[in-house]
């Protein structure tokens, strides 16, 4: 059948197809093309096909004008933010049938385009699989927390949490979760408290009702609705406070701030902002935590500090910076800049440790992680004793201790060519 002329506007992010080749003349629900492809995939309200081009296979889903272009602003924002979500490719809209003054002319819904996500999959066919047991659940809601409290440290409020809304795919064990749809989606820059429990209160509706589904379906057996409800709950609630409680600690426990940024780091998260108050003769601290984007602590710490590290020596390293910080603006009583408080840290920390290293102990590590085990050592030092046990001594300790027995690069080699 022979297309009919079609006015449209297009707007695509670079990088992907032009998708022209498409018959935008018609209904979604109608298409019959041969770039076609079926894709397992959750319940939606709107219609969604999926199409290939090469290796890449598209989403396209029809819905109203007004409600297409807000999600395709937001997937791109939460990108920005380094949200786990689909990659919004295209925005189709204006798709007019026929003359605009002839009465057989016919508008079309618009049509979002996003990227599907690789070797991802719907919580149906996850929960559905063969072999899946009670860990596979508790790894699945453990992933759609985790989301769930990156987007609301990013100001984001769901609106619409659930299972349906979410893709995921195996990370190392774990279960990654990805935001799937946003149109109930609102981005503030920073939410209250009661936005983000609005949020987990309808994440704890949809997924009794998703369960009580699929359990119906006799997809699963191993998940209470009920119970799934409330532990989604149980390990928001503790891993949002694991991130903004106020800790206290006594003036010699300076140590507990670095303990504190590595909990933080290790849950995927960064620290905007270190607060530290001083209450009848003890600190208390508060963070300011953000999602972390990837390879930012490499660039963060090479713009600060002209060091060339690794992410995870980066990661470290920035955390001592932002204690180290924190002591100059207690000791000095005002404010301490970013840049300053890093050109201090090189010089008054990160150097001299690495000077302190004998002539014939040098090169067994490489700088940074020689700063990163001096770091392990003095907390593992700090925590025998009771107290901080100060860089000095931890440097000390650590080079008449530890150092002599690392190997040194290419020792192994040697002792083979010598035999």
């Amino acid at each position: 059948m022979t297309p009919q002329a079609v006015d449209f506007q297009m707007r695509r992010r670079t990088g992907h197809p032009d998708f022209l080749d498409l018959p935008w003349d018609l209904p979604l629900e109608t298409w019959r093309h041969d770039r076609m492809v079926d894709v397992p995939r959750g319940i939606s309200r709107h219609v969604v096909r999926f199409v290939r081009y090469g290796d890449a296979i598209y989403a396209l889903k029809e819905l109203p004008h007004r409600l297409a272009e807000r999600e395709y602003r937001l997937l791109a924002e939460l990108d920005r933010l380094f949200i786990p979500v689909v990659e919004v490719a295209a925005l189709v809209t204006g798709r007019q049938v026929g003359s605009p003054r002839s009465p057989e002319s016919v508008e079309l819904e618009a049509v979002l385009i996003t990227r599907h996500l690789d070797f991802s999959l719907p919580y149906r066919r996850v929960l559905g699989a063969t072999g899946s047991d009670s860990a596979l659940g508790d790894r699945l809601l453990d992933g759609l927390v985790n989301l769930l409290v990156r987007l609301h440290v990013a100001g984001f409020f769901w609106g619409d949490c659930s299972l349906s809304n979410t893709l995921f795919r195996r990370d190392a064990g774990a279960l990654g979760a990805y935001v799937v749809d946003t149109e109930t989606g609102e981005l503030h820059p920073q939410l209250s408290d009661g936005q983000r429990l609005q949020d987990v209160m309808v994440a704890e509706e949809n997924i009794f009702g998703e369960l009580l589904d699929v359990t119906a379906e006799g997809l699963v057996h191993h998940m209470d609705p009920a119970l799934a409800a409330e532990e989604l709950r149980r390990r928001y609630d503790g891993l949002w406070s694991e991130l903004v409680q106020e800790v206290a600690f006594a003036p010699d426990q300076r140590y507990l701030i670095e303990e504190r940024l590595q909990r933080l780091n290790g849950l995927g998260f960064d620290v905007e902002e270190v607060e530290v108050s001083a209450q009848g003769g003890e600190y208390h601290l508060r963070l300011q935590p953000r999602v972390v984007e990837p390879g930012h602590h490499v660039r963060t710490l090479q713009a600060l500090t002209g060091l060339e590290v690794q992410e995870n020596q980066a990661r470290r390293l920035l955390g001592d910076i932002a204690r180290y910080r924190t002591e100059l603006e207690t000791t000095t009583g005002g404010p301490v800049s970013e840049r300053y408080g890093a050109r201090r840290w090189l010089i008054d920390v990160f150097e001299p440790t690495i000077a302190a290293v004998p002539a014939e102990l040098r090169g067994r590590l490489e700088p940074a992680e020689l700063f990163h085990q001096v770091l392990d050592h003095r907390w593992y030092l700090s925590e025998a004793a009771g107290h901080d046990v100060g860089l000095n001594e931890a440097v000390k300790s650590f080079i008449s201790t530890v150092l002599p027995r690392a190997t040194a690069p290419g020792l192994d080699e040697l002792a083979l060519e010598d035999r």
